[in-house]
């Protein structure tokens, strides 16, 4: 039971974006700007897709390549465990970096956001605590979903989220300025 943790966890995630992009557009302020300024985004979506079918069909038994699907090891009790713990604590720290974004928040760069640039909370220990949040939530799937699906799917979502750092990086700095740069200076990018 405790292998499926991570899966009945991931949800969350999603609720939680949704409930927050709700929340700011009482505010009048449209959160999900995905893909407006850039539509490679996009490309993050079959990605997704393929995660997700591929993890269903690893635990339903869908039609599914074998070879995508076969655990690289079996899971013991002290693995599932990590597995969920880390899923566990990635979610916590999901939780509190949108409570630190307060109206900030988007999915995807806004450019015409007025919002200040949060440093604190979260923000103090990364420049990006929310993809380090999803990254660490993956890695915690792939311990408990140890196959061939799972870690291209981890791969590519870091290649992804690196490259929409980036992209970030770029806009804060020309947004913010000196700010953004002396923020850069005293917290890491990642960790």
């Amino acid at each position: 039971m405790i292998k499926y943790i991570p899966i009945i966890e991931f949800p969350f995630l999603i609720v939680m974006v949704l409930i927050r992009s709700a929340m700011l557009r009482r505010h009048g302020i449209k959160a999900l700007v995905f893909g407006v300024t850039d539509k490679t985004d996009f490309f993050l979506v079959p990605v997704i897709l393929f995660f997700i079918y591929g993890l269903l069909a690893s635990i339903f038994g869908w039609p599914f390549p074998a070879i995508l699907i076969k655990p690289f090891w079996t899971n013991g009790l002290i693995l599932n465990i990590l597995a969920t713990v880390i899923c566990s604590i990635a979610l916590i720290w999901f939780f509190l970096t949108l409570k630190v974004f307060g109206k900030s928040f988007r999915v995807g760069i806004d450019e015409n956001t007025k919002e200040k640039l949060i440093t604190s909370g979260t923000f103090a220990i990364s420049r990006n605590p929310i993809f380090i949040a999803f990254i660490a939530f993956f890695l915690g799937v792939f311990l408990a979903y140890s196959n061939l699906s799972t870690l291209i799917f981890i791969i590519l979502l870091t290649i992804i989220v690196h490259r929409q750092i980036i992209n970030e990086e770029k806009f804060l700095k020309k947004h913010y300025g000196k700010e953004y740069e002396e923020y850069c200076k005293k917290v890491r990018r990642y960790i």
